[in-house]
């Protein structure tokens, strides 16, 4: 969902993926500047917001978390319905994250706004060494889908910004009609809960 106003946009920005694909690290290094080696899981969903500058227009995420915990799939739909971006996590040593981000992203292709901007985000480039799914096999699936794709560590913050600036440079080119849905005022707010920080060492 994302509203205009003269050159200020405000974006809702849903993060999807499976459980331990560093979804919330990407999002605290991106907002906090912050990484937590030990990071609990997100309980239903978090909430986020930041603001991007660009010489086009001023960008306001509204961003959601979704938990990755099979249990809490169902609840997916009420954070990604009316989001303007999506932002589908898969860790790059886990062939299985990968299996359950493609569902995802079919998903949002079929249930999600028409008009949603999508990345396909491959994290942990830190574990190169335990790499298990290629750069290209994972390029090759966001192209044959109309994906946006980068590779990015939440650790080293490599690509952070260079992803959300992207998303906010795509949603300040694109012109959302009336038909996509995309009135702030309808958006029902949902308030998850969640623990930043289980340990310190």
């Amino acid at each position: 969902m994302a509203t205009r106003r003269s050159n200020s946009i405000q974006a809702k920005l849903v993060l999807l993926g499976d459980m331990g694909t560093g979804k919330t690290s990407i999002v605290l290094r991106f907002v906090k500047g912050q990484y937590f080696d030990c990071q609990e899981s997100t309980i239903g969903a978090a909430f986020f917001s930041q603001v991007l500058s660009l010489n086009e227009a001023t960008v306001k995420f509204d961003i959601w978390d979704t938990a990755g915990q099979e249990r809490y799939h169902s609840l997916a739909p009420m954070y990604y319905r009316g989001a303007a971006a999506a932002i589908v996590v898969y860790d790059i040593s886990s062939t299985d994250s990968f299996i359950k981000a493609q569902r995802w992203v079919r998903e949002l292709q079929r249930q999600g706004n028409p008009y949603l901007i999508m990345a396909l985000v491959a994290n942990k480039v830190d574990l190169e060494s335990k790499r298990k799914i290629e750069h290209e096999e994972g390029l090759q699936y966001a192209q044959d889908h109309g994906l946006f794709f980068i590779e990015t560590s939440a650790k080293t913050a490599e690509n952070i910004n260079e992803l959300f600036y992207e998303i906010a440079k795509r949603l300040a080119k694109s012109q959302p009609s009336r038909s996509s849905g995309m009135n702030l005022s309808n958006e029902t707010r949902y308030n998850g809960r969640r623990t930043l920080f289980c340990c310190s060492g």
